[in-house]
């Protein structure tokens, strides 16, 4: 679809949300208890900014927040619209996102909150890059969200944050404290005198997010585009007083609708729980930047009715063999599917058959090296060069698995449909893996008929196999410049001596040179794709 229709089919889910908001309940804050609105601090739509303590006029300096006081009916919690909408999503970007902004732990650890991962709270929490930006992050929340009552406390003669304990509540103050103190574990201090206006400190946090928060791209696979992930630390002109003060007219007037309360940068409106998964988070991330995300299979999951019948189909077999048809089945899919099944039946598969055609792809060679089940790779050689027998020798395979070596169970991977002869005709039990664009509906109603149970290995999470398919990049590209390029250097070292005449040079002269101007031989790329490599030469 285009983005006109892309933008019409958004606008028809955010109604559907809407409709579905209780807006005229009781708010609640997550510890169950009913808060009236006396207990929220804000701005009013009129509020003016205060240029000279970089605030505004009507924030309520005796009230503290902390991001967990957000109702619940405020928060965007799931909604069943949602789960019809992003269903078999992945939550591993939404609970990474989640930890950096600073989205306070109880939340990750919350069973009834699934979105939000506690396992990659942990692996994220040992990582010293990732800790400073979910600190940073979680400061600047603090002193946004509380920002008239510190800056009332600094007027009275209070002379840094850490002087704040007497002012703010003890559930504000002691995830505010530890995330100051984590800073300074780290190394990192933003702390200003007391002379220094407060809108200083977030500035200060501005520059260090924005220094920092690049060491943090690594977390995030590469198909996501992490300008777009940036831009949601970043505060617009967020090193200006005038940034600060948009930014902080923007986040008081829209509390309600960020996620979990903490601050990030963008145009907010009612979407609900952007962090509610994968799926919904990144269509809304490329939405906002005016692009529609294609890749779903990026993040979506396989559903649980899938994998119970794959299970059920192992258990109840004797002898399962998986064999693909490589000539008919992407070995990245077929790959990630297998990453995202549970290891306890995949112990239970004997092997797997490739069985594979000089002219597909070389990522079937390396297989093997990615599985921990055997893989028994076979090559079919053709006898004319427009005819594959694939198909034949597979066929075979089958039957010499079944009939000699006792395998009563084939898992097949492929989308063609003249296999039906042979899962048809002997008494086997098969499962059958195809791609959705690559099997026609004649197969389909077959195995329909036969109550044979297929899937699709486009519906299984792909991101599991980035590491198979860098590894298969890597392997062409050496092939390539070994094929292309072979040069040794201590013959050219060689060479270079003899046609300069200058062979008299002695060995420590030699070993000097060599060490100081071939080992660090450096490779320069233009802008046509050309390679050249070049010596660091004297200046």
């Amino acid at each position: 679809m285009d983005y006109d229709e892309y933008l019409k089919k958004l606008q028809e889910f955010k109604t559907d949300e809407q409709s579905t908001d209780n807006s005229d309940d009781d708010d609640i804050n997550f510890n169950g208890e009913k808060i009236s609105d006396d207990n929220i601090s804000g701005i009013s739509d009129n509020g003016n900014y205060d240029e000279k303590n970089c605030s505004t006029d009507e924030t309520d300096e005796n009230t503290e927040e902390s991001p967990k006081d957000i109702p619940e009916s405020k928060i965007g919690l799931l909604t069943d619209s949602d789960d019809i909408k992003y269903h078999d999503s992945t939550y591993e970007i939404v609970s990474k996102v989640g930890y950096l902004i600073g989205v306070p732990k109880f939340h990750f650890d919350n069973e009834n909150e699934v979105n939000l991962k506690s396992d990659i709270y942990e692996e994220l929490d040992s990582e010293k890059p990732a800790k400073i930006i979910r600190n940073l992050s979680i400061t600047r929340t603090y002193i946004e969200r509380n920002f008239g009552i510190i800056n009332k406390a600094f007027r009275n003669g209070a002379s840094s944050l850490w002087s704040m304990e007497k002012y703010l509540r003890p559930e504000v103050w002691t995830p505010f404290s530890e995330a100051m103190n984590n800073l300074l574990k780290e190394g990192v201090n933003f702390q200003k005198n007391s002379t220094v206006k407060l809108c200083q400190y977030i500035i200060e946090l501005n520059r260090l997010i924005s220094e920092r928060i690049n060491n943090c791209k690594g977390y995030f696979p590469l198909w996501l585009n992490w300008n777009y992930l940036k831009d949601l630390f970043i505060m617009p002109n967020g090193l200006k007083e005038d940034g600060t003060k948009k930014a902080a007219e923007i986040y008081y007037n829209n509390k309600d609708f960020y996620p979990y309360g903490v601050y990030i940068n963008w145009q907010p409106e009612e979407e609900g729980n952007i962090l509610y998964n994968d799926k919904k988070f990144i269509t809304l991330l490329y939405y906002w930047h005016k692009e529609v995300f294609n890749e779903l299979s990026r993040v979506s999951d396989v559903s649980d009715y899938v994998r119970a019948n794959i299970y059920d189909f192992i258990d109840k077999s004797k002898k399962t063999v998986l064999i693909v048809d490589c000539e008919n089945s992407d070995p990245f899919k077929l790959t990630a599917a297998l990453y995202d099944l549970d290891d306890k039946y995949l112990e239970k598969i004997s092997k797997i058959i490739l069985v594979d055609d000089v002219h597909t792809t070389s990522a079937w060679k390396i297989l093997e090296d990615h599985m921990t089940i055997p893989v028994e790779y076979n090559l079919i050689e053709r006898l004319k060069e427009d005819k594959s027998l694939v198909d034949q020798k597979l066929t075979v395979m089958i039957c010499e698995e079944y009939f000699k070596n006792d395998a009563d169970s084939f898992i097949l991977c492929s989308s063609d449909s003249d296999y039906w002869v042979v899962i048809s005709s002997i008494p086997a039990k098969f499962l059958v893996m195809m791609e959705r664009n690559q099997c026609g509906p004649d197969l389909k109603k077959a195995l329909q008929s036969k109550n044979i149970f297929y899937c699709y290995l486009d519906d299984f999470y792909s991101g599991n196999a980035d590491e198979f398919r860098f590894n298969t990049m890597f392997m062409e590209m050496e092939n390539y410049i070994y094929d292309n390029m072979n040069i040794n250097i201590y013959e050219m070292f060689h060479d270079a001596l003899k046609y300069a005449r200058l062979e008299s040079w002695d060995k420590a002269e030699r070993n000097q040179f060599f060490n100081k101007y071939i080992k660090t031989i450096q490779m320069e790329i233009e802008d046509n794709g050309d390679v050249w490599l070049k010596f660091k030469k004297r200046k």
